[in-house]
């Protein structure tokens, strides 16, 4: 029996930042070893027109799903069975179905070897569900379906799952509720200690599960040589050990979502929480230990007017963010944004992620103090402010203080020009 795994991109395009998909090495690794794997991931490759395979499986996100589903079209017409795992799939199902033989709902390690023994023989189910949380230990990440493909030099790996927060706009809690659930410490060091990258990003929505596990990771990761990167809840600020922690264990960038400027803002996204820290003082504390910081914000909520975008970037160049994400509020499916929004007869579509008519960063609700036009321009004004030429030569020239070394300004200068030719490839531009 031979299996293809496929990661589709927003389009048939490559991206130049992308990293390994890290849940096709979990099912290699949980896949019999008599049959034969192949990946084929679009962004780094073009997808062949015909596979010559038994079984099809795609990881399927929100953004890819047109994508995905043209894919799942084109196999089935060949006489292929195709499955399909991720996120969006998981939460709706029945959209999926039209396109795929089966769907996979939840963490689909535990799944899968059942999923391969009923497409052998012939007997594939419509849905397999697999409850929020488990037991993470011994997972492993088989990445030999990596060797020879052009990913980036920096490499991902997994310490936990979940978030311990609920914010309304993120599917997170949605797909985990509050499920929180961490690898062995040991499995997860002797892991990225093998790796041959030097560089890695801890794919974890939120690094923080909770101080003692952080902490011990920390301990285990000190020494090894590693650079990394991570996502994580700005509440670490407050506490200097782990600050301290991370930068003597090899942290040299955490993306944080400051979200919003405005305190309303906050509270309304279920995000108030934010607000105990101030977020000057704060970035100010990762700088000092040689971090620097992605800050992730969202336009469009309640309190957003037309003065929001320069004072958010006025606010990010100021406090020397080496890199931002200035996103449009996008409504996803199961969050409950969607369900509000949904209720208030906001959506401006009745399926965006599907919608011919939706370009990438394109507002797809109606803002209280905007309009979707004034929305969708505005965090584009914002883009191309942060990343134009003479700001990223300043952040690269004068960077933060206690990160200004030639390894922090190599990365940041890799990854502003990685993140300026992302965003002019993908703005605008039609899903699938």
């Amino acid at each position: 029996m031979k299996i293809s795994f496929v990661r589709p991109n927003l389009g048939d395009w490559r991206s130049p930042d992308a990293m390994e998909p890290l849940a096709f090495a979990v099912l290699k690794g949980v896949t019999p070893p008599d049959v034969e794997c192949e990946l084929w991931d679009e962004k780094v490759e073009a997808v062949p027109a015909v596979l010559h395979t038994d079984l099809v499986a795609l990881t399927v996100e929100t953004y890819t799903a047109r994508r995905a589903y043209a894919l799942a079209d084109r196999f089935r017409a060949q006489g292929l069975k195709v499955v399909a795992g991720g996120y969006h799939p998981t939460f709706l199902p029945q959209e999926a179905l039209a396109h795929f033989d089966a769907v996979v709902c939840g963490d689909a390690e535990t799944l899968w070897p059942q999923v391969v023994r009923d497409a052998a023989a012939g007997r594939l189910e419509p849905v397999y569900r697999q409850p929020a949380g488990g037991e993470m230990r011994g997972l492993r990440y088989d990445r030999e379906l990596f060797v020879g493909k052009r990913y980036g030099r920096v490499t991902p790996v997994q310490f936990s799952r979940g978030c311990r927060f609920a914010c309304d706009f993120c599917s997170i809690h949605a797909f985990y509720g509050r499920s929180l659930s961490h690898r062995p410490i040991d499995e997860v060091v002797a892991e990225a200690c093998s790796l041959r990258s030097r560089y890695l990003f801890v794919v974890d929505d939120n690094l923080f599960v909770n101080s003692e596990a952080l902490h011990g990771l920390l301990a285990g990761l000190r020494g090894c040589g590693l650079r990394w990167g991570c996502q994580i809840s700005l509440d670490v600020a407050a506490d200097e050990k782990l600050l301290r922690g991370m930068a003597e264990s090899g942290c040299v960038a955490a993306l944080i979502g400051f979200e919003s400027l405005d305190g309303a803002n906050l509270v309304q996204m279920r995000k108030k929480w934010n607000t105990r820290h101030p977020y000057r003082e704060a970035i100010a504390r990762f700088h000092a230990h040689g971090i620097m910081i992605y800050g992730s914000f969202i336009f469009g909520y309640d309190q957003d007017d037309g003065d929001v975008f320069a004072r958010t970037v006025d606010f990010a160049l100021e406090n020397q963010l080496f890199l931002v994400n200035f996103s449009a509020l996008t409504p996803t499916p199961a969050s409950a944004l969607y369900a509000r929004m949904e209720k208030e007869q906001r959506l401006l579509y009745e399926r965006w992620w599907l919608d011919g008519q939706y370009g990438y960063g394109d507002a797809v609700y109606r803002p209280r103090l905007l309009t979707p036009d004034q929305l969708t321009e505005g965090c584009r004004w914002a883009r191309s402010q942060f990343y134009c030429y003479a700001n990223i030569a300043r952040r690269v020239l004068w960077p933060a203080g206690g990160c200004g070394s030639l390894g922090h300004r190599a990365i940041s200068l890799g990854a502003n020009l990685t993140s300026r030719r992302t965003l002019d490839r993908k703005l605008g531009r039609a899903l699938g």
